[in-house]
């Protein structure tokens, strides 16, 4: 048999490495870029009075976003407390009791189909289904929206985390009389406790930067609101109304607000690093 010269694969593996490489290097650029423009603009902006005020009139110098930095807060708490009991009874079944069935299968799939559904369709959704039979926005709607988002992915991935844990562990508890419920609940999540805190945060990070479905359920307010069953003052549609304003200070307070959504999506993901990583003993 006739060897191949080994030249070309050598030069083709070199040929992808230096395309992977650039590409990764790319990937990190695009993100300190973005990070040094949303910094150096955005941080001018923040203050005391960017904490605890309410925003000012149009063409009014001076106030802060207090209101919308609280109805962020507590939106995403509501989409939270909605979507994690959820997403994890879901994962628990498709993990634990789904087997082979076509109950599982479905779920798994609809899961798949949600979790690249647009979020601008969550929102006409819970738009549709809130809001027109209300007949005005709320924080509700808002919540609802969110914790749809947030839902396939606490799904798939407390599936993910619990099908790593092994079975010798169930095993174990069960023999000694254990019942299923308890062996999972007290060893499986245990065992999995790092990945499923992990998958929160990253549901958690995806949808604390969504504006559309807000646009179609929360709306927002330049004032603070008393309850979810009211239009809810929030970040992202206040960004996206400061930003396309004519106002210079409402445009510097828009970068603001965006540097500060961007450092609490970046502490959530250097958590979530932090929690997945090894333990040295």
């Amino acid at each position: 048999m006739k060897l191949r010269p080994a030249t070309g694969r050598r030069l083709a593996n070199l040929a992808v490495s230096i395309w992977a490489g650039a590409s990764a290097c790319a990937g990190i650029l695009i993100l300190f870029w973005i990070l040094y423009v949303v910094v150096g603009r955005g941080l001018g902006a923040l203050n005391l009075a960017f904490f605890t005020q309410l925003p000012t009139p149009p063409g009014v110098s001076g106030g802060g976003l207090a209101n919308a930095i609280v109805g962020t807060l507590v939106l995403t708490a509501g989409a939270t407390l909605i979507a994690v009991p959820l997403g994890l009874m879901a994962g628990v079944y498709l993990a634990e009791f789904s087997g082979e069935s076509k109950v599982g299968d479905y779920s798994r799939f609809s899961a798949n189909v949600l979790m690249g559904m647009p979020s601008i369709i969550v929102g006409v959704f819970a738009y549709t289904l809130v809001v027109v039979p209300l007949g005005h926005f709320s924080g509700y709607a808002g919540a609802l929206a969110l914790a749809i988002l947030m839902l396939p992915v606490i799904t798939r991935t407390t599936e993910d985390m619990l099908r790593l844990v092994p079975n010798t562990l169930r095993e174990a508890a069960l023999a000694l009389g254990a019942p299923r419920w308890r062996v999972t609940l007290a060893i499986v999540f245990r065992a999995a406790k790092a990945g499923l805190i992990t998958g929160i945060l990253l549901a958690v990070a995806r949808v604390s930067g969504e504006t559309a479905p807000l646009l179609f359920t929360a709306l927002n307010s330049p004032y603070w609101s008393g309850s979810l069953g009211e239009p809810t003052a929030n970040l992202t549609v206040t960004i996206y109304n400061y930003a396309m304003s004519p106002y210079p200070d409402w445009q510097q307070k828009a970068w603001g607000a965006s540097l500060l959504i961007t450092l609490g999506v970046l502490l959530a993901t250097v958590l979530a690093r932090f929690l997945l990583r090894e333990r040295k003993v």
